[in-house]
């Protein structure tokens, strides 16, 4: 197979029709994490482990949004433009609030802020030059699921447990590591969809 006709493939696997809806399911899944990340914070700043369950039930759902949004888009046939930018702009304002709060009162080490606003900010930049360029956001690698659902699995452990530092240590050495294979999972997308690879 040639240079060209390999450039030519849709690096998404099959080619998705994506449409041009606002109220749509998924996508209301996908902001709802915003409030959720909100509330959350804000029950455990008020009201500590009195509202440990709610905080976990907050916790599931935020997760479980995650994972429907896109099977939702999908199986409705309403995979939209705004719902490709909506569903990771959650994830990574959703993430910064719960761990920017956790951060502030000492439970997790300031210098993973840095690390997250870092990466996800070039990521966010490399999606800003694919919109630019194309007229079209790229859709989120799987990697970089992953790598927000044990974004969640530390922040449960940090706080359900919080004198387990030794298994916090290894639960933040697994979420660097898989953040930052995401974050070259996304580079690599970003090159070829710049050389011209087709995407969805």
């Amino acid at each position: 197979m040639s240079i060209s006709e390999k450039l030519s493939e849709n690096i998404d696997g099959h080619e998705v029709q994506v449409k041009h809806l606002v109220f749509t399911v998924s996508n209301f899944l996908s902001f709802s994490r915003i409030p959720a990340a909100i509330i959350l914070v804000y029950l455990h700043s008020q009201y500590k482990e009195s509202w440990t369950w709610g905080i976990f039930t907050i916790i599931l759902y935020i997760i479980l949004s995650d994972f429907l949004d896109g099977w939702v888009a999908r199986w409705l046939n309403q995979v939209s433009e705004l719902g490709k930018s909506i569903d990771p702009f959650a994830d990574k304002l959703g993430a910064f609030i719960m761990f920017y709060y956790l951060i502030s009162i000492g439970w997790i080490p300031y210098w993973f802020l840095w690390f997250f606003v870092i990466r996800d900010g070039m990521i966010l930049a490399g999606s800003t030059i694919i919109k630019i360029r194309y007229g079209k956001v790229a859709m989120s690698v799987m990697s970089g699921k992953i790598s927000v659902n044990v974004l969640a699995l530390y922040w449960l452990a940090i706080f359900f447990y919080p004198e387990a530092k030794e298994v916090h240590f290894y639960i933040l050495s697994a979420t660097v590591a898989i953040m930052v294979y995401s974050f070259f999972d996304y580079m690599i997308r970003f090159f070829k969809i710049i050389k011209g690879a087709e995407f969805n």
